[in-house]
């Protein structure tokens, strides 16, 4: 395994960092935006939706939720199209460009418009963008990298875009709390300041992919003209292992997902202030960070099977305890070994389905994990705040029970695609025996 890492592979971990970065920011600052006297809210917002015997409150809250989950909803079921169709093309770059600059747009749309309609066409605009980027930019880490080292590569790839992530909502309060600001003899509000950070993470990612990447080099015979989903495995096995990849990392992220919006009511169970939360939800990503890069390389020499099977074996009880820690710590402690165990499924997964992916059809292939993550942490959202209404551990039981699935799939359903010597199997991928 040779330890040098791609300048290229580098180039697009830190675009993906700086464009996370950006998008996390206003995950925090939109609903502050909208929450505040600054946007014009429809006429509705305070009335009830009849709907049978209940009704629904038309809420802000509601509509904070509205743009939160269209972006999510937008991006993911996007994925497999914008990635078949870059398949086809081959212009991986040009569809890179295209979503950091709409993307950029959208982020800007925010400090034009201040009615709610608009910030909608937004953040729809920026999921759409995301679309285009996130399935073209784990195709060029896959066609970029060798077979002994794709594992690695995801994982310092995933290790850049977590610590974006990671670090936006921490900077966004700052950035919104600190303002006004005055540049240039201009007025700016902590909102356009941190709206105008957003624009500036895209711009930088834009710049970075100019000048450091080119679409990889292919022959005809590796156009992609026949792309499809496999629900069920060629040799009518069971399912493709991809699909079965795909809806288990659902499930995954849907257990990390459902967290955030549960802050109020975790923070009333534990007793505890907000402070705790944030380092409660921030050790997930802490595992992440610290564990993905090792793990994929793992996952090159000794197999990508193992820790696809021990991730998911560790993160039914690291789900299930959340439900019932009476403590912070134990909840951070939780918390914790759920990320270690995230970062033991998704990057081997990625590298797995990497190396089930026939020539020219990156994209597509690795759209559906990439689609399935996306879709599990929207789902999330809606998840835990509909079952917490049952009882303080509904979400996390019922979470685990899903878990549980997502386990069955990939010890039934996933074959082994590294050889014993580490090379890449370079397309196998039945289910491998049970043990195995």
């Amino acid at each position: 395994m040779r330890p040098n890492v791609d300048t290229r592979i580098l180039a697009l971990a830190l675009a993906r960092m700086v464009d996370a970065l950006a998008n996390s920011f206003l995950v925090v600052v939109l609903p502050l935006y909208i929450g505040s006297q600054l946007v014009s809210m429809p006429s509705f917002v305070g009335t009830t939706l009849p709907l049978g015997p209940v009704g629904l409150p038309l809420s802000t809250e509601l509509l904070i939720g509205v743009v939160l989950s269209l972006f999510g909803f937008l991006n993911s079921l996007s994925q497999p199209f914008t990635g078949s169709l870059s398949d086809r093309t081959g212009r991986r770059r040009v569809f890179l460009l295209t979503g950091l600059a709409l993307v950029a747009v959208g982020s800007a749309g925010y400090l034009v418009f201040a009615d709610y309609g608009s910030i909608l066409v937004m953040r729809a605009l920026q999921g759409i963008g995301a679309a285009f980027t996130i399935p073209v930019t784990v195709a060029l880490v896959n066609e970029l990298s060798g077979e002994d080292e794709r594992g690695g590569n995801f994982g310092l790839f995933n290790t850049f875009r977590l610590l974006g992530f990671g670090t936006g909502p921490l900077v966004a309060g700052g950035v919104v709390t600190a303002g006004p600001y005055s540049v240039a003899g201009v007025e700016l509000s902590g909102f356009d300041a941190a709206f105008l950070v957003a624009v500036v993470g895209a711009a930088v990612s834009f710049v970075l992919i100019v000048l450091l990447i080119e679409d990889p080099e292919r022959t005809d015979s590796e156009a992609a003209d026949d792309i499809s989903l496999s629900v069920r495995n060629p040799d009518g096995s069971g399912l493709d292992p991809v699909f079965a990849l795909g809806v288990a990392t659902v499930v995954m992220a849907l257990s990390i997902a459902m967290y955030a919006p549960l802050a109020n009511v975790i923070n009333e169970h534990l007793d505890q202030g907000t402070f705790l939360f944030s380092v409660q939800f921030g050790a997930t990503v802490l595992a992440n960070v610290v564990f993905q890069y090792p793990i994929g390389r793992l996952s090159d020499r000794y197999g990508r099977r193992p820790f696809l099977v021990g991730g998911f074996v560790l993160l039914l009880p690291t789900t299930l305890a959340q439900g019932f820690v009476q403590t912070p710590g134990l909840m951070i402690l939780a918390r914790f070994l759920q990320g270690v165990a995230v970062a033991a499924v998704f990057a081997p997964s990625l590298a797995l389905a990497g190396d089930l992916a026939k020539a020219g059809q990156s994209g597509s292939t690795l759209s559906i994990l990439t689609m399935g993550f996306g879709l599990g942490v929207a789902i999330g959202a809606l998840f835990s705040g509909v079952l917490v209404g049952f009882g303080f551990a509904v979400p996390f039981v019922a979470a685990t029970a899903l878990g549980a699935v997502g386990l069955f799939l990939v010890y039934t359903q996933v074959g082994e695609t590294v050889d014993a010597d580490g090379g890449g199997g370079g397309g196998g991928g039945g289910p491998a025996p049970a043990g195995g």
